[in-house]
């Protein structure tokens, strides 16, 4: 049995829960999330809470359907109570980030200045060294900050690159030389 999925899932005040054939609406004080749901999945509204059934509880698939959707939902009541946050970390002699607009402008060592667009639905802000990505839907936020960390992934032997603020390179000893 799925102990995520047999949990209802609270609703906060503020926040509206919409159930429109299989697709579920959250609006909240940050904004709006949508999704839809398997067919193997049931979504039933009763006061406050937000209870998840799927069709077949023995069905391995359908356990797994259960946790799954209990958590995308409570991760859309929380990001448009909450929101998300990804924090990134450039280190590097000469490495810069700056924002612009909405533009992300990195230059992380390359021969040319790499220009990032901002995706819609994102906030990013930048102090020093740190990059900040929040937004209201996880996944997105989460996805953003792995392109961002994909331009310049951090290096074992310096640890330059771009690294998650609470990641840990492992570093590898350099060459030996023979005395």
């Amino acid at each position: 049995m799925s102990r995520i999925g047999k949990k209802p899932i609270s609703v906060p005040s503020g926040v509206e829960v919409k159930l429109e054939g299989r697709k579920v609406t959250v609006k909240g004080p940050k904004g709006t999330l949508d999704f839809d749901i398997h067919p193997h999945v049931e979504v039933s509204l009763v006061d406050s809470m937000v209870i998840v059934k799927v069709q077949d509880e023995t069905n391995v698939s359908d356990r797994a359907l259960w946790g799954l959707f209990v958590r995308l939902i409570s991760n859309m009541i929380t990001g448009v109570t909450q929101g998300f946050e990804r924090k990134l970390e450039v280190n590097g002699v000469g490495y810069k980030v700056a924002l612009q607009g909405k533009t992300l402008k990195l230059e992380v060592g390359f021969s040319h200045e790499v220009n990032f667009p901002v995706p819609d639905g994102i906030d990013m802000s930048v102090e020093k060294n740190v990059i900040t990505v929040t937004g209201i839907d996880k996944q997105f936020v989460g996805e953003t900050a792995a392109q961002i960390r994909r331009v310049r992934k951090p290096e074992p032997y310096k640890g330059k690159g771009i690294k998650y603020l609470e990641e840990t390179i492992q570093r590898k000893a350099g060459k030996t030389s023979k005395s």
